[in-house]
């Protein structure tokens, strides 16, 4: 990605994607060139998390609400320590920012951290587009980066997939770290750091969790170096076929039968360790709008979503596996995609979903509780 940081709001850009189709517009944010997986987001805000969270990792992120960057960029609600996605297309930018924490405009963050976007187009032909045809490949070019079609199409042509990457090592933390716990601590958990969300240990945190987050290529002796009472599997970006060292990773926590909980990419590495297959959705489920059922309670959640990939697993029976019996205890009502996994046999379960996310505003953030019930049992169950 190459970028510059001069103004953009009257350079010329064009969104190019792998089968000939481009958008024309203005640049946005940085210009200059990116490329990534053209993927859309349907939340009508929430976009600074989106930005933030390391499970866009080498994602073009559309965004279907037509208007962004109204309450523009604060302190405070980054998901991480930068923004992962690398490219951002939006139809009408805000002209002025107004909230009452906003410290800067949308569009200069995206200079600030050198992130090429477009604005100007027509979104919901490309969101249309993109459901109809399936997330693609593409590239953003403005200013002096754009050249003739054939050059920019080839050029995207030439791109990686996203099928068949492996890039949670990318945004995953090199060195451990501790989250305390807010007021009593009354666990401890091991959490692998698959691109982790920053208010995910915080919401175990409120819980008296102490969290030591740990790099994603973590050994068995270094999860159980911290004593945990629980072991957690955090969110990420790419193929989960490509994750054989948090699968094996997963498998011995599982044979040790420590509590453990999996969101998101964590959710596939489960699947994955009991003997599931995954595959990649055609357009994956971003946003902040999705109705789940929990089939253990029957309720609908409104929930937050990230994900390209789905485990491939039974929706109508109780599952035999090496660990025992597994059921879907989630599912997506807009496809039946399966959005959680549950053993019966022993504690351990995971969604597909963000239930640290404030969609719904918390319809999910029951699974932490259910996690702490988890740890709560087995710990009883050792003392008596």
């Amino acid at each position: 990605m190459t970028t510059s940081t001069r103004g953009a709001s009257k350079v010329p850009a064009v969104l190019v994607l792998e089968d000939g189709r481009i958008f024309r517009g203005r640049a946005y944010g940085a210009v200059g060139e990116t490329f990534g997986e053209a993927v859309f987001s349907t939340g009508m805000t929430g976009y600074q998390e989106t930005l933030t969270d390391p499970s866009y990792d080498r994602q073009i992120v559309v965004a279907t609400a037509p208007q962004i960057g109204n309450t523009g960029w604060n302190d405070e609600d980054d998901e991480s320590h930068r923004i992962w996605v690398s490219g951002y297309v939006v139809r009408d930018p805000a002209r002025v920012p107004s909230n009452w924490r906003a410290k800067r405009s949308l569009d200069d963050e995206l200079v600030a951290q050198a992130i090429v976007g477009i604005s100007g187009i027509d979104t919901r032909a490309l969101t249309r587009h993109l459901r109809e045809r399936g997330s693609m490949r593409a590239g953003i070019f403005s200013g002096e980066a754009i050249a003739a079609e054939s050059e920019l199409v080839a050029r995207v042509q030439a791109q990686p997939h996203m099928k068949g990457a492996s890039l949670y090592e990318e945004v995953a933390t090199k060195e451990a770290y501790v989250v305390p716990a807010i007021g009593e601590k009354k666990f401890t958990v091991a959490a692998i750091d698959l691109g982790i969300k920053g208010m995910t240990p915080h919401r175990m945190a409120e819980r008296g969790i102490e969290v030591h987050v740990l790099p994603a290529t973590a050994s068995v002796d270094d999860v159980y170096a911290v004593d945990p009472d629980g072991v957690f599997f955090s969110n990420g970006p790419g193929d989960p076929a490509t994750a054989e060292g948090p699968v094996a990773l997963m498998t011995a926590v599982l044979e040790r039968r420590t509590p453990l909980f999996g969101i998101c990419f964590g959710n596939q590495i489960l699947g994955r360790a009991l003997g599931f297959g995954t595959y990649k959705l055609k357009y994956g489920h971003r946003g902040i709008n999705q109705p789940v059922q929990d089939r253990t309670t029957g309720k609908v959640e409104v929930t937050a979503h990230n994900h390209g990939f789905a485990v491939d697993a039974p929706l109508d029976k109780v599952s035999e596996t090496k660990f025992g019996r597994v059921e879907v205890s989630h599912v997506c009502l807009n496809d039946n995609v399966v959005e959680g996994l549950q053993l019966l046999d022993q504690p351990a379960f995971s969604v597909q979903y963000h239930p640290e996310a404030a969609a719904g505003p918390h319809d999910a953030a029951y699974l932490f509780d259910r996690f702490t019930s988890l740890m709560s049992t087995v710990m009883e169950g050792q003392r008596a």
